[in-house]
C-alpha cells in the first residue's frame, strides 16, 4: 500500500468519524425532549428544569396515578376505534381512488388530478370549517363517525398511492384482464400486494395523526366520555396541571404505541420513500 492510498484511506475514515459524531449529536438533540418528559414521568414532586439523576429515586407512581385520575382504558378503546377506522378507510378509498387514476385512460383524467392538487393548498382552517358544516348539515355531531369520516380519504394518500401505481408493470394487469380477471380482482389480487411499502407508510401517517388528533374531537365532540386520548389528556387535565409527572406520564403512554407501529413498519417505510427518490 503506498503512502498516498493510506493518506487517503485516513482521511475517508476521519471523515467517517465526523459524520458519525455530528448525526449522534444531531440524535442527542431530537431525542432530547422525549427523554427529558420520560425522566420526568418517573420523577414525583421534583422540579421539572432540574436535569439532577438519582435511579434510587425512579418510579412508577405517575403512571399508576394518572391511570386512577382519569379513566385512562375509555380513552384508549377511544383512541384506538377511531384510529384504526380511519386506517381503514383511507387505505380502501384511497387506494380505489387511485387505482383507475393510474390504470386507466379516460376523459377529464388530467382535470381530476388538477383538481385533487389544488386542494392541498387550501388552508387547514379553511378544511375544517367546511368539515364541520358538513358533519353539522349531517347531524353526526357528538358522534363518532363526525371524527372518523373527515379523514376518510385523504388526497395525500391517493397522490402517493397513485404514484406507487405506476411501478406496477402494466404486463400483470394486461394478463389479469386476459384471464378475464375483473377490475376490483386486478385491484386486491394484483395491485396491492404490488404497493405493499406504500401502503405501510400510509398506516405510519394516519396512524400518528389520527392516535395523536386533538382540535378536530374536540370541535365536534360535546361528550367527554367520547374524547381521544389527546384530546383528553389535553382538555381534561387541567385539574391537575400543577402534577407535570402526571402530564409527562400521560405524554409518555400516548407515544410508545407510535413508536411501536413506526418499529413494526419501518422495514417498509424506508423501501416506501427509497422508491420515491429513486423515482
Amino acid at each position: 500500500m503506498t503512502k498516498k492510498s493510506r493518506k487517503a484511506k485516513t482521511k475517508l475514515s476521519l471523515s467517517d468519524v465526523i459524520y458519525y459524531v455530528l448525526m449522534l449529536l444531531v440524535a442527542c438533540v431530537c431525542a432530547g425532549p422525549f427523554l427529558w418528559l420520560v425522566l420526568s414521568s418517573l420523577r414525583t414532586n421534583a422540579n421539572i428544569w432540574d436535569l439532577h439523576i438519582d435511579i434510587s429515586t425512579l418510579t412508577l407512581s405517575n403512571y399508576s396515578g394518572v391511570f386512577g385520575f382519569m379513566n385512562m382504558p375509555r380513552y384508549i378503546w377511544n383512541t384506538v376505534v377511531l384510529t384504526v377506522a380511519g386506517i381503514l378507510m383511507d387505505v380502501v378509498l384511497s387506494s380505489m381512488c387511485a387505482y383507475p387514476l393510474a390504470t386507466m385512460q379516460f376523459r377529464g383524467k388530467n382535470i381530476i388530478m388538477g383538481m385533487l392538487l389544488s386542494t392541498m393548498i387550501i388552508p387547514a382552517s379553511a378544511g375544517t370549517i367546511i368539515n364541520y358544516l358538513t358533519i353539522s348539515k349531517m347531524g353526526l355531531i357528538d358522534t363518532m363517525l363526525a371524527v372518523i369520516l373527515p379523514s376518510g380519504s385523504k388526497v395525500f394518500s391517493i397522490i402517493l398511492l397513485r404514484q406507487a401505481y405506476l411501478q406496477v408493470p402494466g404486463e400483470l394487469i394486461d394478463a389479469g384482464r386476459i384471464d378475464g380477471a375483473s377490475e376490483i380482482s386486478i385491484w386486491a389480487r394484483i395491485m396491492l400486494p404490488g404497493i405493499l411499502p406504500t401502503v405501510s407508510t400510509i398506516i405510519i401517517l394516519d396512524f400518528i395523526g389520527s392516535w395523536n388528533s386533538f382540535l378536530w374531537p374536540l370541535i365536534v365532540l360535546q361528550t367527554p366520555d367520547k374524547y381521544p386520548l389527546a384530546t383528553a389528556l389535553k382538555y381534561l387535565n387541567g385539574s391537575f396541571n400543577y402534577k407535570f409527572g402526571y402530564m409527562a406520564a400521560g405524554c409518555v403512554f400516548s407515544m410508545l404505541p407510535t413508536i411501536a407501529i413506526f418499529i413494526a413498519f419501518q422495514k417498509n417505510y424506508i423501501e416506501a420513500v427509497a422508491g420515491a427518490v429513486k423515482g
